[in-house]
């Protein structure tokens, strides 16, 4: 069996709380520069990646530039740093609820995301918390949508990362999460929904489709009043917008989704108005590190339920 090759440490630091990209060179391919892979492989285009080139911004695992005329060498690995993006700062606090040598839990807000991906870069939860506890090692064990607030676990230690991840493969985390959607009288509450969920690169909503089950939610009404119900969501499982998948699926699409039941335009850059009514409440799990026992509660409250004429003007 082939062994992966062995990644060496980045030779460039981090830039803002966000790592460099870091590219493998395939082993086979017809290429007989470095430049020439680069500029086939990267959307940037060439005079982009020349203009990288000439100025020592592309570096080789010993932190040497990597030259125009570099001859290619598979499996080579080679560092840059990406252009940030203009992103608009989301000005919600991320709030620290605990942190020992091991682990972050933080409280994130609705509208910013949780780790870097297309737009979102030095805007996300990742990156802030790295700069601000001065944790440049600190990774996400598992993530919520941009748009979901709530409860998030981070690892301090790379060589551990793997162990907390695995609670989350595994089910071993106890996860409760809090939604406000439209009250029917005629909905049979609590309940189990069982689907099976897709979604598919490029497409912006999941969708339910025939076949074996996949995904397993436990519905539960809390309260209602005007017309709106504050629920309790247990997720069994852990597919993509599972959620707001089987929410809208019941006939309660939660307050504020513009994917469910119909996916609107794009939200222009700093309206932070009417945000998606989706909490992640609480997170129960034991260490796998230390043994500890832990239970964590976000303190965030869901406006459209404590303040509904506020969130909706």
């Amino acid at each position: 069996m082939r062994r992966k090759p062995r990644i060496p440490p980045s030779p460039l630091p981090q830039r803002d709380g966000v790592d460099p990209v870091r590219v493998r060179l395939p082993q086979a391919g017809g290429w007989a520069t470095v430049r020439e892979h680069l500029v086939e492989r990267l959307a940037a285009g060439a005079g982009v990646i020349d203009t990288m080139l000439a100025d020592g911004l592309i570096v080789r695992a010993d932190g040497r530039p990597v030259e125009s005329g570099t001859v290619y060498e598979p499996g080579m690995f080679v560092w840059f740093h990406r252009e940030l993006p203009d992103e608009e700062r989301v000005p919600f606090a991320v709030d620290v609820v605990y942190r020992d040598a091991h682990v972050v839990v933080a409280d994130k807000p609705h509208f910013l995301a949780t780790t870097p991906r297309g737009s979102h870069v030095a805007e996300t939860v990742l990156a802030r918390l790295r700069r601000d506890l001065d944790i440049p090692a600190l990774g996400a064990a598992h993530r919520l949508d941009r748009l979901t607030a709530g409860l998030v676990l981070f690892t301090v230690r790379p060589e551990e990362r793997g162990a907390y991840q695995s609670l989350f493969r595994d089910r071993l985390v106890a996860k409760e999460y809090e939604a406000v959607a439209p009250y029917d009288e005629g909905l049979a509450l609590p309940r189990t929904v069982s689907s099976r969920i897709v979604k598919e690169r490029g497409v912006l909503a999941a969708r339910e489709v025939a076949g074996e089950p996949n995904a397993v939610s436990r519905v539960e009404l809390r309260e209602h009043r005007d017309g709106l119900g504050r629920y309790r969501l247990v997720p069994r499982t852990g597919q993509t917008h599972q959620l707001r998948v089987h929410m809208n699926a019941l006939g309660v699409p939660i307050l504020g989704d513009p994917l469910y039941p119909v996916v609107t335009g794009p939200v222009p850059a700093g309206d932070f108005r009417r945000p998606l009514q989706l909490l992640s409440r609480k997170l129960e799990f034991t260490d796998p590190v230390t043994g500890l026992a832990h239970r964590f509660v976000s303190a965030r409250v869901l406006r459209a339920w404590s303040a509904h004429d506020d969130w909706a003007g």
